[in-house]
């Protein structure tokens, strides 16, 4: 016999037993779909961290702007087509992967690029004659605005993956 906790449990986790995808509330109820609401958080903080600091080298964090900005309006789209039911289709499900696959894609790009220019920033400061000298003032700021900018390019990285993988299984089981 199982209980109402495993009955619960197995409700949550799978949403694929009469429908193909959730819509409209169930979003906030199902898995992999609980992971939208951290991904704008954590996602909308990469960019505004990294768009808090000046913006050098260009190219690099450029594609960091260009990702996170990218997948925060896209994983939005992506919401309010879930919860305004229009997924109904049987193609929704392998959609939903290939985009958070794509995302985890960019996103782990992105976050190694972040990393690596902050680890530079952070071990070149010129001084006086050449010598290497601790950061101050504004530059330790900026550079802890980067350090965090690369924790939460991480944990977004994290959360992308997680759906990207949860996706990739109901799209199985569809």
């Amino acid at each position: 016999m199982v209980n109402r906790t495993q009955t619960q449990v197995w409700t949550m986790a799978s949403t694929t037993s009469g429908d193909v995808l959730p819509t409209g509330g169930r979003i906030f109820t199902s898995i992999p779909d609980v992971f939208f609401i951290p991904e704008f958080v954590f996602g909308g903080l990469v960019w505004i961290l990294v768009a808090s600091t000046r913006i050098i080298p260009d190219n690099p964090l450029g594609w960091v702007m260009f990702v996170s900005v990218f997948c925060f309006v896209v994983t939005t789209l992506w919401f309010l087509l879930f919860l305004c039911g229009a997924n109904g289709s049987s193609i929704w499900p392998s959609l939903d992967a290939g985009y958070h696959f794509v995302a985890v894609v960019f996103y782990l790009s992105a976050s190694v690029d972040l990393a690596y220019i902050t680890v530079l920033k952070g071990l070149i400061v010129p001084g006086v004659g050449g010598i290497v000298q601790p950061l101050t003032g504004d530059a330790l700021k900026v550079y802890r605005l980067d350090i965090a900018a690369v924790v939460m390019s991480y944990v977004a990285t994290l959360l992308y993956f997680l759906h990207a993988i949860f996706s990739a299984i109901r799209w199985k089981r569809s």
